[in-house]
């Protein structure tokens, strides 16, 4: 017995390979090869896509084209889509040595999840049953990049300190994992107001990276801890990133809502929410610092969190001043989560959360339940009418007789699903990426571009070795040793 335990832990201590030559190159291709194959048996063009649209036309007697649902959700896809590709692609750029893999690896799993989530959502929500196929059109792109968005959230709390071949995994279950829980939040639950996602996204993939995280706990990492900070241009390119996100968050929150006053009123809400989110986060900052000085790590991620916060009530008749109080909350709860609370999550928990999506997803993805589950329990006919009660909160069907303190207690549930989805899921892939079989980085390269990247030498780097060199030529030169061979004479 004791020489299978100890046959175990030299299994799991073996040193790091990170040579992902033959695994990186066949995760590709069999994965794409197999999404290929199922586009061909499940996936087909729904009825405004494909190319019996002209007929559908006259027979539904619709005189322009315009009416199609491609040209209202369109502009708001286009928004999305960036910021799955460019805002969180450019925020993961803040480490000094790892640009190439917070951009590139969110681009890598962006790009293959966005096709397995096709699948899984299409599968619960889209099957045909009488043709067994899954139907698309605009609607289940923006709904895909949502997927995929819970995912590149997980992927900031490892940041650095995974292989490409663990994230494609983290992925797979990650994409199957929401697909689940969206389907019990919405269609079983029936909280069908989470417009931008606070609980189905952002606590779901918030809480699924920081489980990984716990599991993957590198008690060495100090040994890379010279790569873990940032440098001034990087944390300019991160700031690219926040900004896209935080100019395209009315779309996000608002992309799927149901056309007219809803997807107005959730654009204004988000907007109001972001702006109050700014100046507080702005505050806090400048007060943490005895000079008084403004960190650029709470600008670049405490500033976002109202988008987060208002994603569930968007849609709900918060006020505009309401909207703002929950921006004005969230930016003072975000920057004390990352002056505080993350800290606390590192020592005491042993969860090392890279980029602090607990401070950015997590804890405001909580808070806009909460605001969510109170705002709906305590909506009045007088506030939005019959109809538009029913039209806000989607009473018809089975659903017709549910009070709306009901659908609060509902709204409430529906956060809980997605924390335990997060949580328990991400424990189990957290268990199965633990395997030394992915070719993760040992923890004096964590952070390093250069473990998976053809890194060009760039100036500094060149200047900082011949520097070196020139110190190490100037000690020797100078050296007892040296010295005492130079003033002995010819012999």
């Amino acid at each position: 017995m004791t020489n299978c335990i100890q046959g175990f832990k030299d299994y799991f201590c073996r040193p790091k390979n990170t040579n992902v030559r033959l695994k990186l190159p066949f995760v590709c291709f069999a994965w794409q090869i197999a999404m290929i194959i199922l586009f061909g048996v499940f996936v087909r063009y729904n009825n405004e896509s494909d190319a019996h649209w002209v007929q559908n036309m006259a027979q539904n007697n619709i005189t322009s084209a315009i009416e199609n649902d491609f040209y209202y959700r369109y502009p708001s896809f286009q928004d999305v889509h960036v910021m799955i590709f460019v805002g969180f692609g450019f925020l993961m750029t803040f480490l000094k040595r790892y640009s190439f893999g917070g951009v590139g690896f969110n681009f890598l799993i962006a790009a293959f999840g966005i096709q397995w989530a096709l699948l899984m959502q299409g599968w619960f929500h889209s099957l045909d049953p009488s043709t067994g196929k899954i139907y698309i059109g605009i609607e289940n792109l923006i709904n895909a990049d949502f997927c995929v968005a819970g995912c590149l959230i997980a992927y900031g709390a490892v940041l650095g300190k995974v292989s490409p071949v663990q994230l494609m995994v983290m992925t797979l279950f990650g994409v199957t994992l929401y697909a689940v829980e969206e389907y019990i939040i919405l269609n079983l639950l029936h909280v069908s107001l989470d417009a931008g996602g606070s609980m189905i996204i952002h606590v779901f993939g918030g809480y699924y990276g920081l489980a990984i995280s716990w599991v993957l706990y590198r008690p060495n990492l100090h040994q890379s801890k010279h790569l873990q900070g940032s440098v001034y241009h990087s944390d300019t390119f991160a700031m690219i990133g926040t900004l896209f996100l935080w100019m395209f968050w009315p779309s996000f929150n608002s992309a799927t809502t149901y056309h007219g006053d809803g997807q107005h009123r959730a654009a204004i809400n988000t907007y109001l929410c972001l702006t109050s989110c700014v100046l507080t986060t702005v505050a806090i900052s400048s007060l943490s610092q005895k000079t008084g000085k403004l960190d650029m790590v709470h600008i670049q991620n405490s500033t976002l969190a109202g988008g987060v916060a208002m994603g569930t009530a968007a849609v709900f008749m918060v006020s505009p001043y309401g909207a703002l109080i929950v921006g004005f909350c969230c930016g003072i709860l975000s920057t004390m989560g990352y002056l505080y609370i993350s800290p606390f999550l590192e020592k005491t928990l042993k969860i090392h959360d890279t980029c602090g999506i607990h401070n950015l997803h997590a804890m405001p993805g909580v808070i806009g339940g909460i605001v969510g589950a109170i705002t709906a329990a305590t909506a009045s006919e007088s506030v939005y009418g019959m109809q538009g009660l029913i039209n806000t909160f989607d009473f018809t069907g089975n659903f017709k007789d549910r009070t709306v303190f009901a659908q609060g207690g509902y709204q409430a549930a529906g956060m809980c699903v997605a924390m335990v989805f997060g949580i328990g899921g991400g424990a189990i892939v957290g268990a199965i990426l633990r395997f030394p079989i992915w070719g993760d980085p040992a923890d004096e390269n964590c952070n390093d571009d250069d473990v998976y990247w053809e890194v060009p030498q760039d100036e500094e780097d060149q200047l900082e070795r011949n520097v070196g060199i020139k110190g190490l030529f100037y000690d020797w030169h100078l050296s007892p040793s040296r010295l005492k061979f130079q003033n002995a004479g010819p012999v």
